[in-house]
């Protein structure tokens, strides 16, 4: 059964893209405000904390961070790599829905305190854009709530091509380019370096 893992900050279309992997057969990961949501909608879902076997920690800070996610998101399509991860008790990771903290929407409200603004620097979306994307080969990404529908046809349709993995792997990585930029002028210009 194909293992797709929901980290997502902006929940648009999460629940009706959830419901279709799910009526596909889709074992669905999910991090904690993301898995409450699809388990409120009758959805049954892992939550990340208990496959890991490792608690949500630092107040949600590392939710995501942990070998057996990013294990089976960069581990790549040979019999060694599955090997190793069954050795563990883990699986490949098949797809990741993910999306940031709003970090410019945080900095553009005029009482924003710079504690706030660091607190929304995300981390663990980051990193699993980055691991999906640069194992594009086998793991499909999607960072951006507009492309569930497209997705899941393609799924339905016998399986996300390569060319749309590739497609939005680049996708991925301009998100996570623009995010970094976006920081580093907030940062430059609060601390004046």
């Amino acid at each position: 059964m194909p293992t797709a893992i929901l980290s997502v900050h902006n929940k648009t279309g999460l629940i009706e893209f959830a419901q279709g992997l799910a009526s596909l057969g889709w074992t669905l990961l999910a991090s904690g405000g993301t898995a409450k949501l699809l388990r409120d909608n009758g959805l049954s879902v892992t939550e990340v904390a208990d496959y890991t076997k490792s608690p949500e920690i630092l107040g949600g800070r590392v939710k995501t961070l942990h070998p057996a996610i990013h294990g089976g998101l960069l581990a790549r399509p040979t019999e060694s790599d599955l090997q190793q991860l069954r050795n563990l008790g883990w699986e490949y990771i098949d797809l990741v829905a993910v999306n940031l903290y709003p970090f410019e929407k945080t900095i553009a409200k005029t009482d924003v305190t710079y504690a706030d603004a660091i607190e929304n620097i995300d981390i663990g979306g980051v990193t699993l854009i980055r691991a999906a994307a640069k194992n594009h080969e086998r793991v499909t990404l999607v960072c951006d709530p507009a492309d569930y529908t497209s997705a899941l046809d393609e799924i339905r349709s016998g399986g996300i091509s390569a060319q749309t993995r590739a497609k939005l792997a680049v996708k991925g990585f301009a998100a996570t380019a623009h995010y970094d930029t976006a920081i580093h002028a907030y940062l430059k210009q609060q601390l004046g370096t």
